[in-house]
């Protein structure tokens, strides 16, 4: 077993004792939804009223919070690191109760949906222009994912950070 899935089983583990909802996006959740690249870091959505029992068991499985904040939290062991979003907004407490039950390499793990990752990947990107990576996953879930897409959840992902062209450009480029 890789470093990376002990990591995330040993985390995982930790927080279904708790009862702590968790979903998979970021680079890991790319997998279930047919997308492969390399990462080195974990990334979780939970609930924002979650924050204080998360960064508990990760500190005592020995990560120090590197930031934490309304909307995340940041932990770091050695060069182990794991992040959580905050699920706060309706949008993304929705993500995290509709993530569904995926077969990963690393075991069974709840997922965000594709619309939804690419969403969180918008974000980002919105938020940070260089995170160029998120433009290429979100071009890589949708060339792969196209047939099955709900367009009209992805038009509302994209009219909310105001990207509605981006996504028909995006879209375009795979007819």
């Amino acid at each position: 077993m890789s470093r990376l899935a002990t990591q995330l089983e040993e985390i995982v583990n930790a927080l279904n004792e708790l009862n702590v909802p968790i979903a998979l996006i970021g680079g890991l959740a790319l997998a279930p939804h047919k997308v492969v690249r390399a990462t080195r870091d974990i990334d979780f959505l939970t609930r924002q009223s979650d924050g204080d029992a998360i960064d508990s068991t990760l500190r005592r499985l020995g990560y120090r919070c590197i930031h934490r904040s309304a909307d995340a939290a940041n932990y770091l062991r050695n060069d182990e690191r794991v992040d959580f979003l905050y699920a706060h907004r309706p949008a993304a407490r929705q993500l995290l109760e509709e993530a569904a039950d995926f077969v990963t390499p690393f075991g069974i793990l709840r997922v965000v949906s594709v619309e939804g990752l690419i969403g969180l990947k918008l974000q980002a990107y919105v938020n940070d222009s260089r995170r160029i990576q998120d433009l290429v996953d979100i071009r890589e879930l949708l060339r792969v994912n196209r047939a099955t897409l709900n367009l009209d959840k992805l038009r509302e992902y994209f009219r909310l950070f105001e990207r509605e062209p981006m996504l028909e450009d995006l879209l375009n480029d795979f007819e």
